[in-house]
């Protein structure tokens, strides 16, 4: 590219994208104020005629904000009942995702090393291992979920040495555990002698225009922003840790791994971000391995920092792709990092992508199982729509045994189930599996 036109595109808020579409300019917007480029979408040859029913369909599902960038300006950007541009609202878990930016961030800086034992940046006795089982956890298995520790004691969220009880050994077994991750903080805080908030402003704040706070809940700490700043988040993601032309992250070995499996046990993971396109995937309570897509519906290339209720950040490189959900649980799946919604999402956000004449021709509806409620106590309730005949369901436990066979019945008791998460599969006659749901015995 020319010199100059490199200077005046930088000054205009544009760079070239290092994403997959060629030669397309990304726009960022400016560090302060709320001027954003925007982009009609049929100028992009969306189908606009779906685009009120995806947004009737988000305020049904209790959303509070949803925001789609292409290319880096807004295509579509809603927001529900009193929340607007400049309300705030929690991450929960897809802040994970920031962690793992600013791990990155500090090991390039020479403040701390991932292959490091844990104990080097919190000192010795942070868990109830013995010394060497301590010893043996890394602050990579922090950012990958295979610290070994025991998820299954009582508070998840405990990071008191007593709640830290040694189950396997380190990279062994993965586990969705949230206070091991919550000590990365520590560890930041250690290693660069800055509590979480400054190294925040500094590293990420003051140089992308995101702007929020992390405040502590109990054990954990979340972090709390407009949507907006989401959707700046994906944009230096998006562009791998550059925000027009200021290089965050240069460690790109370290940005792939974040971005990539990090383990054989969940390919569907990486550094604390989760990974669509992967042969299967693992959920948070649950030693089962799922065949399939997370998202099957979104893009296989795409990268996601998903939360509690329903916080989600999506992260498309082959479409240049952002999409932002804030809001309150989109259904009845309480679960930590709750699946179902997202699928649905993106086979409505999809259709619209896809433009006019692919609705020309009506496609055959999904295959949809509803389970409910969850959690449950003794009566469970089915509902499949689909264009084959369930003959019979199955009840799997956490560990991969089916627990239960019946035919298909509209409800029915799990008074004899234990306490966990559950997995419901639907089958026709022959045996071939339709779908599957997941939901919690209380």
């Amino acid at each position: 590219m020319n010199r100059f036109l490199t200077c005046v595109l930088v000054a205009a808020g544009l760079t070239y994208s290092i994403g997959a579409t060629a030669q397309t300019t990304y726009y960022f917007p400016p560090l302060t104020g709320n001027a954003w480029a925007t982009t009609d979408p049929a100028a992009l040859g969306w189908n606009t005629a779906l685009i009120d029913e995806l947004y009737d369909f988000l305020e049904e599902r209790d959303s509070k904000a949803f925001i789609v960038l292409k290319d880096g300006r807004i295509v579509m950007e809603r927001y529900f009942g009193s929340f607007t541009q400049d309300s705030a609202w929690y991450w929960a878990s897809a802040g994970k995702s920031l962690t793992s930016f600013m791990v990155g961030m500090a090991q390039e800086q020479g403040f701390l090393n991932i292959n490091t034992p844990t104990s080097t940046y919190l000192g010795a006795g942070w868990t109830s291992a013995t010394p060497g089982q301590e010893a043996a956890i890394t602050v990579r298995n922090q950012l990958t979920m295979t610290s070994g520790l025991d998820d299954g004691v009582p508070n998840k969220d405990c990071t008191d040495p007593a709640c830290l009880q040694y189950l396997a050994a380190p990279g062994t077994r993965w586990a969705y555990h949230n206070a091991p991750y919550t000590l990365l903080d520590e560890v930041l805080e250690a290693a660069t002698g800055q509590s979480l908030n400054p190294f925040f402003n500094s590293q990420m704040r003051n140089r992308t225009g995101m702007t929020g706070l992390w405040v502590q809940i109990d054990y954990n700490n979340v972090f709390v922003s407009k949507p907006r700043t989401m959707a700046r988040y994906g944009s230096l993601i998006l562009n791998r840790g550059v925000w027009n032309g200021d290089t965050l992250l240069h460690d790109q070995a370290y940005f792939t791994a974040m971005t990539t499996p990090s383990q054989t046990l969940n390919p569907a993971y990486g550094y604390l971000w989760w990974l669509n396109g992967q042969s299967s995937f693992r959920l948070p309570g649950v030693q089962l391995s799922i065949p399939g897509m997370l998202i099957p519906t979104a893009p296989a290339d795409m990268y996601c920092a998903l939360g509690k209720n329903d916080q989600k950040l999506y992260v498309a490189p082959s479409q240049n792709l952002v999409v932002v959900r804030m809001g309150n649980p989109a259904g009845d799946d309480l679960s930590l990092v709750p699946i179902t919604f997202d699928r649905e999402l993106w086979e409505r956000l999809s259709a619209i992508m896809a433009g006019p004449t692919a609705t020309d021709a009506p496609a055959e509806a999904a295959a949809e199982l509803r389970v409910f409620p969850s959690p449950a106590r003794q009566l469970l309730n089915v509902r499949y729509q689909g264009g084959e005949e369930v003959a019979y369901l199955q009840l799997w436990n956490g560990q991969g045994s089916v627990v239960k066979t019946q035919p298909m019945a509209p409800a029915f008791s799990i008074e004899d189930l234990a306490p966990g998460v559950y997995f419901l599969t639907a089958h026709a006659a022959n045996g071939r599996q339709l779908a599957r749901r997941a939901w919690v015995k209380h």
